[in-house]
């Protein structure tokens, strides 16, 4: 048996935590994959997976040598690919998941510039708030900002996106400045779904960090349309200057609460654990890194 599929098989099989999601990736019947990763441990002499009716897990020896073996499976793909561009341009699809308000916003324009780059280079996206599982969707690279909750993820910082609280002026107007984060208790904001309430506006003093008491009635998981509803005047948002600095700079909203202003998180290009990163999606993350060191969000 090709010892190139038995690899292919064993970490498709880890990767898609299962025989029959993995083969419907490669193409494989189920039992084809089966008999490939038993030949595979009946010539290590070793077992790899621990089998049960609901799922497979790895075992020690099967862990050490998963890490092994996806390392080259990407060499071999890279070594493929660096022969393929000296012949020809970069090619392929790249899978992308991206949020809807920055994607739409900062990444139209790299993307553009980066296909006007390599014509042979076709791209999906998926424009979601959502949180994107980039292994059962088959992505290759997903753009991530804040915390990344999930350890296992391959990540690379681009940039850092800054934070203000704001409010339109003819909310102060009516409502009068709060001066400080505990007097948003007689105030009403907005909030970003995405994220729960206390982690948005909390705030440190004295060293703690401390969560006031807010009331809310408008709650959405886009950046964009908070920042647009609250140059309504009907709340304070707190919220990316990404989406906030146009408003400021029109005079819609302006900023309050500058000392308790939240700190700067990170924007990731993040890639599926254990996949293999192919040369293409290597060659757009640069171009997306490059891109962003140019500005600051």
């Amino acid at each position: 048996m090709n010892r190139l599929e038995e690899l292919e098989a064993f970490v498709a099989v880890v990767d898609y935590q299962g025989f029959s999601r993995a083969g419907e990736k490669l193409g494989v019947a189920k039992s084809m994959l089966s008999r490939r990763v038993t030949e595979l441990e009946r010539r290590l002499g070793v077992q790899l997976l621990q089998r049960t009716t609901r799922k497979q897990s790895l075992t020690d020896s099967g862990q050490a040598f998963y890490q092994r073996a996806t390392q080259i499976l990407a060499d071999l793909e890279e070594a493929e690919q660096f022969v393929a561009d000296a012949q020809c341009q970069l090619s392929g699809r790249i899978r992308l998941a991206l949020p809807l308000g920055f994607g739409v916003s900062q990444l139209a324009l790299p993307i553009s510039e980066f296909m006007r780059q390599h014509q042979e280079i076709k791209i999906d996206i998926d424009l979601s708030d959502r949180q994107v599982n980039l292994v059962e969707e088959n992505i290759d690279l997903a753009i991530r900002i804040g915390e990344l909750e999930d350890s296992s993820l391959i990540a690379r910082r681009l940039a850092d996106v800054h934070f203000a609280i704001c409010a339109s002026p003819g909310y102060l107007s009516a409502n009068g400045e709060p001066q400080h984060p505990a007097q948003l208790a007689d105030h009403e904001v907005l909030i970003y779904s995405n994220i729960a309430a206390g982690r948005q506006w909390s705030y440190s003093e004295a060293g703690e960090s401390v969560i006031p008491r807010v009331k809310y009635r408008l709650a959405a998981n886009n950046g964009e349309f908070l920042a647009a509803v609250a140059c309504q005047g009907n709340a304070i948002v707190n919220g990316p200057l990404l989406y906030l600095q146009q408003h400021i700079d029109s005079g819609a909203l302006v900023p309050i609460l500058k000392p308790y202003t939240r700190s700067a998180v990170g924007v990731y290009a993040v890639y599926p654990p254990g996949r293999m990163i192919s040369r293409r999606v290597k060659i757009f993350s640069d171009a997306l890194y490059a891109h962003f060191r140019r500005l600051e969000l």
